[in-house]
């Protein structure tokens, strides 16, 4: 489930067979739109040409930008949604001998030649190309999809219901300075026992899992036009350069930069 639940949901379409080894699918969703929990009998590649994506499968919770792509497999349940719109662009693919994918869900880079052979490929299905210039066209994409750099890039998401509660609150304020002693007392835990139960059910620290949920935010946030200022101020970091620092270290570039690409 998504954090929160005030969202539309959109009908997953129905579809009895791959009519070709890639067939891409495109929609354009509306904000707070989402796909509710499903499966499929193929993998699925989720993109967004535009727009931010919010992924949810196997207890974590992935922030798709148009930079980055998630990798569903064969049978693997999971949300798709946006929270301020996305163009979504989708790859169905069926398995295959020798196809070089993870056997769980991965987030990839979407390189630019990648980005343009998923929109080539959306336009040549709506020319209705034939095998002689779709099957190469296919080729290239499965070496670009084996070739594309993996990322760690997910939030995971706990299951117990008192750290649910504590991250739900996290989310719905990511400025809330509570420290682990203040949560025990809230939640009728020692310090002790949250942290360990914490790293068990998620594998990071509550340090390190709010500062991935700021990161996350951020990406959402500036995603749907958001100031940096703002936002910044909004996650709780003292100023615009402590905010563009930490984006820095965990991007590779500043929160500007990020924008204009």
């Amino acid at each position: 489930m998504l954090p929160d639940h005030d969202w539309t949901s959109v009908e997953v379409p129905e579809l009895d067979a791959l009519p070709a080894p890639i067939m891409p699918r495109s929609q354009n969703l509306a904000p707070r739109q989402i796909f509710p929990l499903h499966a499929h009998r193929w993998n699925q590649l989720v993109y967004a040409t535009s727009g931010t994506l919010v992924v949810t499968v196997a207890g974590a919770w992935h922030v798709i930008s148009p930079e980055q792509a998630i990798w569903v497999p064969t049978g693997v349940e999971h949300t798709t949604g946006t929270r301020d719109g996305a163009a979504f662009r989708n790859l169905y693919i069926a398995d295959q001998p020798g196809l070089a994918m993870p056997g769980h869900c991965t987030v990839l880079t979407v390189t630019p030649l990648l980005r343009a052979l998923i929109i080539e490929l959306e336009a040549a299905t709506q020319r209705d190309e034939g095998c002689a210039y779709l099957t190469p066209l296919h080729a290239l994409l499965f070496a670009q999809l084996e070739r594309a750099p993996r990322l760690d890039f997910h939030l995971p998401w706990p299951t117990s219901p008192m750290l649910d509660r504590l991250c739900s609150a996290l989310h719905a304020n990511p400025a809330d300075p509570r420290s682990l002693e203040d949560w025990g007392q809230t939640l009728g835990a020692s310090a002790r026992t949250l942290s360990r139960r914490f790293e068990r059910e998620t594998g990071l620290s509550l340090r390190d899992w709010r500062h991935r949920l700021r990161l996350f935010l951020a990406l959402e946030w500036l995603g749907a036009g958001q100031g940096i200022t703002t936002t910044a101020l909004a996650l709780g970091y003292a100023s615009p350069s402590a905010f563009s620092h930490m984006f820095r270290l965990a991007m590779g570039c500043t929160p500007s930069t990020w924008l204009e690409r």
